[in-house]
């Protein structure tokens, strides 16, 4: 039987990240973030007159944040310990949205606080690549670990029979993102949530389907 696979999403599961960039975009491009609610998108305003940034201009920003400043992006703490931990138990992919220029430099960031596993730099909903995943590696259970409710929607379709845990790292924004109803379940601190998973992992059953509601 085929190793357990967990597929993990990096930024505010693994590393900080909006944070960091938060910092960045104030000081080298004079725009605000603020999360009031759940859009990313929303919270970015020029500082000399508040109005939002467009659409069209925030991938600019976030490329340029991912090409030279990942150096700024920490550990969510107890991340690395328990990958480590779920390491011993499964195989592990790390599937992050930084799309496939920064992949790479993702795997090399992640491999310098001790996390070697394949890196996908995806874009768009995670449902098909997580499909391809298991359609590759036929894993005896599989968990799909994400910050984005959208995310688990996409693979509540794909690949309905995947473990999903909503987590979100960053205290920043936790209180902002609601549980999403996709997922298996929300935890938001390493130290559970590696409970849970090596749970999962030992029950070694399919996860059941999630009504729409």
């Amino acid at each position: 039987m085929n190793r357990p696979l967990v597929i993990t999403d990096c930024d505010e599961v693994l590393m900080h990240m909006v944070v960091p960039f938060a910092r960045w975009v104030d000081e080298a491009h004079g725009v605000l973030f603020r999360m009031e609610d759940a859009s990313f998108a929303g919270a970015l305003k020029r500082k000399e007159c508040g109005t939002p940034l467009e659409a069209a201009e925030i991938w600019p920003l976030l490329d340029g944040f991912f090409r030279t400043e990942m150096g700024r992006q920490t550990e969510i703490p107890g991340a690395m310990a328990a990958m480590a931990a779920i390491g011993a138990e499964a195989d592990i992919v790390v599937l992050t949205n930084v799309g496939p220029d920064h992949q790479a430099a993702r795997g090399e960031q992640l491999a310098a606080l001790g996390l070697r596993a394949p890196v996908i730099g995806s874009r768009g909903g995670k449902g098909d690549p997580v499909r391809a995943l298991i359609d590759e590696r036929r894993p005896s259970v599989a968990i799909f670990i994400d910050d984005l409710p959208n995310h688990h929607h996409s693979v509540a379709i794909a690949a309905p029979d995947v473990w999903r845990l909503h987590f979100v790292g960053e205290p920043a924004i936790a209180d902002k993102v609601r549980p999403a109803k996709y997922a298996h379940a929300r935890i938001d601190d390493w130290n559970a949530a590696q409970d849970w998973i090596l749970a999962r992992l030992n029950e070694n059953i399919p996860a059941p389907a999630i009504e729409p509601a």
